[in-house]
């Protein structure tokens, strides 16, 4: 009987509410959307830094006759000056075990041919011209000043590159977009939880009066916000059912069927971070629907 009772109570509130259950549900959708969109860049920022920084190396190129580094003379590097470098490299406690590889004049210039292959420049360079180098793998990515302030100025020492440089910025620009991302979402999900209040204090309203008798004759708070809680829920729900299934056909059709293909060398988000994201929208889901509805039909529960 009192299964019925709340069932009858919970669709007259969706019959007498149903273009603001119809907001919430519209008002959670896109707001979850977005919220899971965010979820999933900042998991795809993280693939991508795991991805490239493990593969950093520091690039330490040396003199030639034409150099003009800070530790060349205008000479070519001499072999004592490469023993010293490299012993510099290989002590220094953040190179990684082996992880020191040299690269002659003529293995850079097989690699120079290689990349500008189908380019004229080619031609107009000669092996000479090439700088031998140390190539250096790093324990931690994160600690490349160290090496870099221990190698640079040293006699021999042309200049020293690291790919952090120019890859640092480009994830500071995603980071930025992620963070935009979130905050959008964030305001999405405020006023989400300003509409749910509404639609709840709009039908506690309305019904005041059978509320005041219920308490009256002794049903319990819980009792009286069941109806409440299940309308709010539902939407919820709908609207978080409507937004996994925005960001699972987005990540199909925009990541696997489009991104994956087009940059392989990329590491994309897949099945299981768009797995954890959905969870995660759904609990949102409903906690923005459990507490504005306790909090807005408290005042209501007082005889």
């Amino acid at each position: 009987m009192r299964l019925n009772y709340i069932l009858s109570d919970l669709g007259i509130g969706l019959r007498r509410n149903m273009s603001m259950t119809i907001a919430v549900v519209v008002t959670i959708w896109v707001s979850l959307s977005l919220f899971g969109s965010a979820l999933l860049a900042r998991e795809q920022v993280d693939l991508m830094k795991g991805n490239w920084y493990d593969k950093i190396q520091i690039s330490v190129f040396l003199c030639t006759k034409d150099s003009g580094g800070r530790g060349c003379s205008g000479t070519e590097v001499t072999q004592e000056q490469k023993n010293r470098i490299q012993q510099v490299i290989q002590t220094n406690p953040d190179t990684a075990p082996d992880g020191v590889f040299s690269e002659s004049k003529s293995e850079a210039f097989e690699s120079f041919k290689k990349l500008y292959k189908d380019s004229p420049i080619v031609s107009t360079v000669t092996q000479d011209q090439m700088q031998e180098s140390f190539r250096v793998k790093l324990k931690d990515p994160q600690r490349y000043q160290n090496l870099v302030s221990a190698v640079s100025g040293l006699p021999g020492v042309d200049t020293v590159q690291d790919l952090r440089q120019y890859l640092d910025p480009l994830f500071k620009a995603l980071n930025g977009l992620q963070v935009g991302a979130l905050i959008s979402a964030g305001l999405l999900l405020v006023a989400a939880l300003m509409q749910i209040s509404n639609t709840i204090r709009l039908a506690a309203y309305a019904r005041r009066r059978e509320i005041g008798i219920m308490r009256l004759v002794g049903a319990s708070n819980f009792y009286i916000q069941l109806p409440f809680l299940l309308e709010a829920v539902l939407a919820a729900l709908v609207g978080a059912v409507f937004a996994c299934g925005t960001l699972w056909v987005g990540v199909y059709f925009v990541v696997m069927q489009r991104a994956q293909e087009t940059f392989r060398v990329w590491q994309w988000v897949g099945a299981a971070e768009t797995f954890r994201a959905t969870l995660i929208m759904v609990v949102v889901g409903l906690i923005l629907a459990v507490i504005p509805t306790f909090l807005t039909t408290r005042k209501y529960l007082k005889v």
